[in-house]
């Protein structure tokens, strides 16, 4: 039995754009994103965007150079973008989240690539997806040096993309942040949040899906949508900075799982965080988030950084030569608990 074609009739000559895919729009793409890239670019990179491999070649500066690497995605905050047609912002969460985490080591980051996979290739959009990784990535301090765009058709719905990133860097051994050091009695200080930066989506958006909430509404001064979809903000330089100046005995970047399971994963055994509710004010975002999800307390503080993006954790009698060295570099920062002892079994973290 011969196979027949009974719709229309295909071409002679079949081509990757008849299945969907679009060579000369990723050539455009990797055209538009060259300045972009460009800016962010460090002494150490021998070859960048458009190779096979990236190269960078470590600093002769460090001594025992260790790497440090990390990964993650934006999550559905992506849903919120595609909904709003935002996405110049989003390429910033997607460094934040990289370059955050392995800074609570101690690393520099030292370069990052990224991975765009979509159904059709957009270049508007790529460009601005792009063009904001790269903005992330000079507030890092780091070189966008490579990355992929994937166009598979039938994989994403229309107007939909997905985004992971990469980051590497790098700290001397001598220097790794390992918490082994934090004991009762040290302070915890906490760094300000821009927003909810990039966890907790699924549940903003139900608490909107919920409400049929206008997110054009004005929401102190912004829309709304605005508020929710600023991006992470990426505490690399200051807190660099601070480690120039003084010993971070240990650092929690506030992601998934909130204040109540990130701060227990940099703490020795015997030791818990007690934060105090009172040293800061929840801002308004998520005490509308809370409102109107009637979200308890628990499930704010297991879910939402709350206001806190990052947690340090410093001996006590640094406490204002910390909290001066970040504000000069533009951070809002409050004592927000202490390091005492604790039993086997009992929470690590603890909300008074």
């Amino acid at each position: 039995m011969t196979a027949s074609n009974s719709g229309n009739p295909l071409p002679t000559h079949l081509s990757y754009r008849d299945a969907g895919v679009d060579i000369d729009a990723g050539d455009r793409l990797v055209e538009n994103i060259k300045p972009y890239a460009k800016r962010t670019m460090r002494p150490e990179v021998l070859a960048g965007i458009g190779g096979f491999g990236a190269l960078f070649e470590i600093s002769k500066k460090y001594r025992n150079p260790v790497l440090v690497t990390g990964t993650d995605g934006v999550g559905t905050k992506l849903k919120l973008a595609f909904e709003l047609g935002k996405h110049d912002s989003v390429g910033i969460d997607l460094v934040a989240m990289s370059v955050n985490d392995i800074l609570v080591q101690g690393a520099e980051p030292l370069f990052f690539l990224d991975y765009f996979a979509c159904g059709r290739l957009d270049v508007d959009i790529a460009t601005r997806v792009v063009k904001g990784i790269a903005a992330g990535c000079e507030q890092a301090g780091c070189a966008l040096i490579g990355g992929e765009t994937a166009e598979m058709p039938g994989m994403y719905p229309e107007g939909e993309y997905d985004l992971a990133g990469f980051s590497v860097g790098v700290v001397e051994k001598d220097l790794i942040i390992t918490g082994l050091t934090i004991q009762p009695g040290d302070a915890l200080l906490g760094l300000a949040s821009s927003g909810a930066h990039s966890n907790g989506y699924s549940l903003i958006r139900k608490i909107i899906e919920k409400n049929h909430t206008d997110l054009s509404t004005d929401f102190n001064g912004m829309a709304l949508g605005d508020m929710i979809m600023t991006p992470t903000r990426i505490y690399v330089k200051p807190l660099l900075e601070l480690m120039r100046h003084l010993p971070v005995k240990g650092m929690a970047h506030i992601t998934g799982g909130g204040l109540v399971e990130n701060i227990p994963r940099v703490l020795p055994e015997n030791v818990a965080a007690v934060l105090q509710k009172s040293a800061w004010e929840m801002p308004p975002l998520f005490r509308w988030l809370q409102q109107e999800g009637n979200v308890t307390d628990s499930e704010m503080h297991r879910v939402f950084n709350c206001g806190i993006g990052m947690a340090l954790i410093i001996a006590p009698e640094n406490i204002e030569s910390a909290k001066r060295i970040l504000h000069s570099a533009g951070e809002t920062v409050w004592h927000i608990g202490t390091i005492r002892e604790s039993d086997p079994g009992t929470p690590k973290t603890i909300i008074e």
